[in-house]
């Protein structure tokens, strides 16, 4: 099956970057400079990220709000207008469909991002709960870019002043030169920053407009994750599946009050019986951070061991993290094996590496929120 490619697939090439598969499609996984120079330069700085392979749905109709707080554990009534949320697409067995960014863009019309590997499946599965007089729309082709770093803000407020004014998980129509544009102040990174989506046919001379800034440097996968994990971010496959519950990766925050046990719309999304359980009794297994004692990383699959051998977890997600200038990890581990400075290891291949339980996130978040 050949792979799909982005608005700015020309320009990653141009820019020198090292192509791989990813979700379908072609995407650069670092630049020139290396992850860990791209890793720290967002941290400093502002790097742009090309997103364009996420989708992007835009679901109307009356009632629509009603709708999607059936599928997911959100007070969406509760949500104003360009005013954004984090909500996790749920299954009959309390496990994650997915995790998406959820924007309202009028009474009952919303805005969605989700995630490129599942976008297929959560189009037909939100299609399956829509009445007929309700819509979903695939913004197919557009461009979506992500300006992260505590630079960001000030490199795009120069040319889009409206981006300035806008706090965290806040959004914006606006325009560029004539191109419309629907910035919001987002990101995966911990840091302050946005995305932007542009009609495909735009995305390039806009994505090159913020390479001229001298605090701008285009960043690929690698560095996207590295960031993301350091700030404790969730990933979608390692830290978030079917089977894996919203309590179990620590994503209580995620189920609004509301349509906790006792709210005022308390349950009504796929699996509310699951979660109010583990909200209420908690889990067998649950998320940590770890940080490995030494220098070689640890990674996915790999097991977690106790101080006697034996098999207490797995990691779910483990890179090197340039601004603790340190591997670390996050795994799923035994609830009673969670407590803050557990000493246990990583089977590697055979060798048990040392790590720690830490608290998470590794870096202090600086999300603007006004």
């Amino acid at each position: 099956m050949s792979l799909q490619h982005t608005p700015l697939d020309g320009l990653h090439r141009e820019l020198g970057a090292r192509m791989v598969p990813f979700a379908g499609y072609d995407m650069p996984v670092q630049y020139s400079d290396g992850i860990i120079a791209e890793h720290r330069h967002t941290r400093e700085r502002a790097g742009l990220f090309d997103v364009s392979h996420m989708g992007q749905f835009v679901l109307e109709g009356p009632g629509m709000t009603a709708t999607l707080e059936s599928l997911v554990p959100v007070d969406l009534e509760a949500l104003g207008e360009h005013r954004q949320t984090y909500a996790l697409l749920t299954n009959d067995e309390g496990g994650v469909r997915d995790d998406l960014i959820i924007t309202r863009w009028g009474p009952d019309t919303f805005f969605l991002v989700v995630n490129a590997s599942c976008k297929a499946q959560d189009r037909a599965w939100i299609e399956s709960r829509l009445a007929p007089e309700q819509s979903l729309r695939e913004l197919e082709g557009q461009g979506l870019l992500a300006l992260q770093g505590p630079r960001a803000r000030a490199v795009l407020g120069e040319l889009l002043p409206v981006a300035a004014e806008l706090v965290f998980l806040q959004g914006a129509h606006c325009e560029l030169n004539g191109v419309p544009i629907y910035v919001t102040c987002s990101g995966y990174t911990g840091e302050d920053g946005y995305e932007l989506s542009i009609p495909e046919a735009q995305a390039e001379t806009v994505a090159r407009k913020l390479l001229e800034h001298d605090d701008v440097a285009p960043i690929g996968l690698g560095a996207r994750d590295s960031l993301r994990l350091e700030s404790g971010l969730c990933l979608y496959g390692h830290e978030l599946s079917p089977t894996i519950s919203p309590i179990e990766a620590k994503l209580n925050w995620s189920i609004s009050k509301s349509r906790r046990p006792g709210g005022a719309k308390a349950g009504g999304y796929p699996g509310a019986e699951r979660v109010a359980r583990e909200l209420s009794d908690g889990t067998a297994r649950t998320r940590v951070g770890m940080r490995v004692l030494g220098k070689r990383p640890v990674r996915e699959g790999q097991n977690v061991l106790n101080a006697a051998g034996e098999v207490v977890g797995v990691v779910s997600s483990g890179a090197f993290a340039a601004t603790v200038d340190a591997p670390v990890a996050m795994a799923f581990v035994d609830s009673s094996y969670a407590a803050m400075e557990t000493e246990l290891s990583v089977d590697v291949r055979g060798k048990a590496l040392p790590v720690v339980v830490c608290k998470l996130p590794l870096v202090p978040q600086r999300y603007y929120r006004g």
